[in-house]
């Protein structure tokens, strides 16, 4: 039976506060990893002033405490707090998930992640892009399985993009131990990773009240760049047909996918623009989502690699 797709009134001129405006997520416990730029500090600060108790987990605790206080700041309360997390460490997810305890978590935010970097390993072995933007959220998101069920209703966030047009999860050669490294290849994959993820969690969870969808948040310039050369930084600074969103209009659909009551029960999807993503055409329109990042017969296979490679 064929899905009725998901509209909002939203647009990509949408900012973060606007589709939050109305909604009360007082004693609601949100998650936003890498909370402490980009579009992390919009999502965070949108859904604190909504009522929200965020944590923001983040590498840097000290940038993450800065920013922490100035939403805080902005506030009746304060709403925003800051916990460690190195996603491209094994056990620094597990102490973070251990560190959270019992209580429930209503909405987690997939949010941090790294591009087109220089070829380099995780600790665990794989490939940087891989182990961060993958492996990480997807080891969280299992450690903290129990406090998503118990919120009853709990929503995964899982921010992808529209890079994941570059590549399908090259299954026979994840690790580029085979085949050249590219970096945007590496990207690519890591971001359609992020779309089985929650195509496959939304799968396996939702008999225990937790959805998953994935999204797009726009072209944003933000120190996502950083590992890109000043000539490529140059180039895109200056395409004549690059759209760029603010830091506040990109993190609009991540708050949408989180906090919409279009999407009560509702997992499995990808979003951009505040709606449902219409398939990708081909041709060299990047829009859209690959028929790969919703394959459900990818999507199992890459759970089980992935659980196999969290558990060594």
């Amino acid at each position: 039976m064929q899905q009725e797709r998901i509209t909002s009134p939203f647009n990509a001129t949408s900012t973060a506060a606007e589709v939050v405006d109305g909604i009360d997520l007082h004693d609601k416990q949100m998650i936003v990893t890498g909370g402490s730029s980009g579009i992390g500090i919009e999502t965070a600060r949108a859904l604190a002033t909504a009522g929200a108790s965020v944590t923001i987990a983040v590498r840097n605790t000290e940038a993450g405490r800065s920013v922490a206080d100035k939403i805080n700041a902005g506030l009746d309360s304060p709403r925003v707090t800051v916990a460690h997390l190195d996603l491209a460490d094994l056990s620094s997810v597990r102490r973070f998930a251990t560190g959270w305890g019992k209580m429930p978590v209503h909405v987690l935010i997939d949010n941090a992640g790294i591009m087109a970097t220089p070829l380099t390993r995780a600790a665990s072995g794989w490939e940087s892009q891989f182990a961060t933007n993958h492996l990480g959220h997807f080891a969280l998101a299992n450690l903290l399985h129990d406090a998503l069920a118990g919120a009853s209703g709990a929503r995964i966030v899982s921010v992808s993009s529209r890079g994941h047009l570059r590549s399908p999860v090259v299954f026979d050669d994840i690790n580029f131990t085979e085949r050249a490294y590219d970096p945007w290849l590496a990207y690519g994959q890591s971001k359609t990773a992020n779309v089985l993820f929650a195509v496959e969690a939304n799968r396996r969870w939702a008999d225990d009240g937790i959805t998953a969808n994935a999204l797009h948040p726009g072209g944003i310039w933000t120190n996502l760049v950083r590992y890109l050369s000043e000539d490529v930084r140059e180039s895109l600074r200056t395409d004549p047909t690059a759209e760029y969103k603010t830091a506040e209009q990109g993190a609009a659909t991540s708050v949408f996918v989180a906090t919409s009551p279009l999407l009560d029960g509702i997992g499995g999807r990808y979003f951009e623009d505040c709606s449902q993503a219409l398939p990708h055409t081909g041709g060299t329109e990047r829009v859209g989502v690959a028929d790969y990042a919703l394959d459900s017969e990818s999507a199992h296979r890459l759970w089980d690699i992935s659980a196999h490679a969290i558990s060594h």
